[in-house]
């Protein structure tokens, strides 16, 4: 009887091994994105290939040409970036304070390392003008190997 009993477990109750599935289940779940990323860098350095979405470009508008040329010498020197495109006359449409504005605006295209985007958007709130200063970053899913070598390289702390 203590046999059958060990095997069948009391009613209402999982048995060990539904239990043991589902812990497995959960693990393997929640740790999931931080094992694809860990397979994705493994993969990397083997076969010399690029992860998608290791660099960003971040896109900042800035009031005028020479804030955004400030902004763009400062984010350089910082190592922040490894390179930033300054494109003018973007014209630009928006909501604030609950009216439509309109402003002519200059256009920073700033790639750099995804990990570094966080520390990147805080430093340019502090040093650009406007309130609330317009940053967001798209990750770069393909590029030349050349290039992405380079901004890697361009980016490290001496």
């Amino acid at each position: 009887m203590d046999r059958l009993g060990l095997r069948c477990p009391w009613p209402g109750y999982p048995r060990p091994s539904v239990l043991l599935c589902l812990l497995i289940l959960t693990a393997s779940f929640l740790t999931y994105p931080m094992l694809r990323t860990l397979s994705q860098q493994l993969l990397s350095v083997v076969t010399g290939s690029y992860v998608s979405g290791t660099y960003s470009i971040v896109f900042v508008n800035c009031p005028n040409e020479q804030i955004a040329r400030d902004i763009a010498r400062a984010i350089l020197d910082k190592k922040l970036t490894a390179s930033v495109n300054i494109l003018p006359k973007a014209y630009s449409l928006y909501y604030w304070n609950g009216e439509i504005e309109e402003a002519t605006e200059i256009l920073l295209l700033i790639k750099t390392k995804t990990s570094k985007v966080r520390m990147l958007s805080s430093y340019i709130r502090l040093v650009h003008p406007f309130e609330i200063p317009e940053v967001f970053s798209l990750p770069m899913d393909q590029g030349d190997v050349h290039y992405l070598k380079w901004l890697e390289e361009a980016m490290e702390e001496e």
